[in-house]
């Protein structure tokens, strides 16, 4: 097992907390296997077997659980009544008013309860109102590219690695795996899985063949602008009429399974959030070379997908900037204010053109943050008037 050292770092400082602890992310992102390696060091801090309490929910054998109720009396008969106990309820959101169950753990003394999911509802609605300010969530991604490179031949070429890890998934069992046949069949299955089990039952889709079209045309948009309007213009066009109303909520759906991430635009000098030309990108790159087959993609838009996700790993908010006419590719807003993030695959050109586009965005900001222009180009660190212009994989590798 790969070690997700930030993610258990998170659980470790959470333990004993009077609060819910819960796990999001797409499907087989890693979030059981997190568990596995919380509940080893709990045994290595010598919490006995019989205190760990874990149920998969979507374990055929637990399938008579299937509303609170069941849920809360099967949990309360199996703790025990005088130590502390730690609960695990993987993909808890199977079970009809899980919030109920969960909520009634909590409030026990003697129980230190986590739980995961892999879909936004988990987190949404009832469940929110009802835990308001007794929960935090751990939002998981598949593997960084740090973490992929840890777990490969340390000798190989980053950028070869670099082209494995977006091409082959980021997924964390995907590395098992050796022939591109077989990482194929593993991510049908597990798109297969987000489409069918978590989206098209839940929200009752009926057209699933226009469902997976918007599907596609946003991973084949990732970096574009994108608006309803015109991904309904755009399969009306291609012969299938599509309100904006019905793909808003595929957008909607699409976000709500974790497969896709929306970035919301800014205007840095108004101050304030855009209503239009939000970016979408995907949990994994792998995903989008499955579905578009060998369709060629825009490197630099999958170099900003890469970064994108690096970005929310490390705790920040991240948002699509507008300065004036021009777009900073993303503002990232953590614990210490604001970064801006410029990304460009290469700056090589004859007449450097593309390094002057590429830093007028970031010129344009007349603020002090910290402000950073990321290539594949190999290089030293090289500052444009405070603007550092950094080696890409250095950055993913910190």
């Amino acid at each position: 097992m790969i070690p997700r050292k930030e993610y258990l770092d998170d659980l470790i400082s959470l333990k004993d907390k009077k609060l819910i602890k819960v796990v999001t992310g797409i499907r087989r992102c890693g979030k059981s296997t997190l568990f596995e390696l919380y509940k080893d060091l709990l045994l290595q801090q010598g919490i006995r077997k019989e205190q760990i309490l874990s149920l998969n929910l979507e374990d055929g054998d637990l399938a008579d659980i299937d509303d609170d109720r069941k849920l809360y009396s099967f949990v309360n008969n199996k703790i025990l009544k005088d130590q502390m106990n730690y609960i695990f309820l993987d993909e808890v959101q199977r079970v009809k008013d899980f919030q109920k169950a969960v909520d009634a753990l909590y409030i026990k003394d003697n129980c230190d309860v986590y739980i995961t999911g892999s879909n936004a509802y988990l987190l949404s609605g009832e469940l929110a109102t009802l835990l308001s300010g007794r929960y935090v969530e751990i939002k998981m991604l598949p593997l960084s590219f740090k973490e992929y490179v840890s777990a490969r031949d340390k000798t190989s070429d980053p950028e070869h690695l670099y082209q494995d890890y977006i091409h082959n998934s980021s997924f964390p069992y995907a590395l098992e795996l050796e022939r591109p046949r077989d990482i194929r069949q593993y991510l049908d299955g597990i798109y297969n899985s987000i489409i069918v089990k978590d989206i098209i039952s839940r929200r009752h889709i009926s057209d699933v063949e226009m469902f997976k079209s918007v599907a596609r045309f946003l991973f084949d948009n990732i970096g574009n602008p994108v608006s309803c309007k015109r991904i309904a213009d755009t399969m009306t066009s291609a012969g299938r009429k599509i309100s904006v109303h019905t793909v808003e909520n595929y957008l909607d759906a699409l976000t709500e399974s974790f497969i896709f991430y929306r970035a919301s635009r800014y205007d840095i000098k108004g101050k304030q959030y855009l209503r239009s030309g939000d970016k979408y990108y995907a949990a994994d790159l792998g995903l989008r070379y499955h579905v578009l087959g060998s369709k060629k993609a825009d490197a630099g838009h999958i170099l900003e997908n890469v970064v994108y996700l690096e970005l929310l790993r490390r705790g920040y908010e991240v948002y699509v900037g507008k300065v004036d006419q021009s777009e900073v590719d993303f503002i990232a807003v953590g614990e210490e204010g604001e970064e801006y993030y410029q990304v460009a695959y290469t700056l090589v050109d004859a007449d450097g053109r593309t390094l002057e586009r590429e830093l007028s965005p970031l010129d344009a900001i007349k603020d002090h943050n910290p402000k950073y222009l990321l290539t594949m180009d190999y290089g030293p660190l090289v500052s444009h008037n405070g603007i550092k212009q950094l080696y890409v994989l250095d950055w993913l590798l910190r």
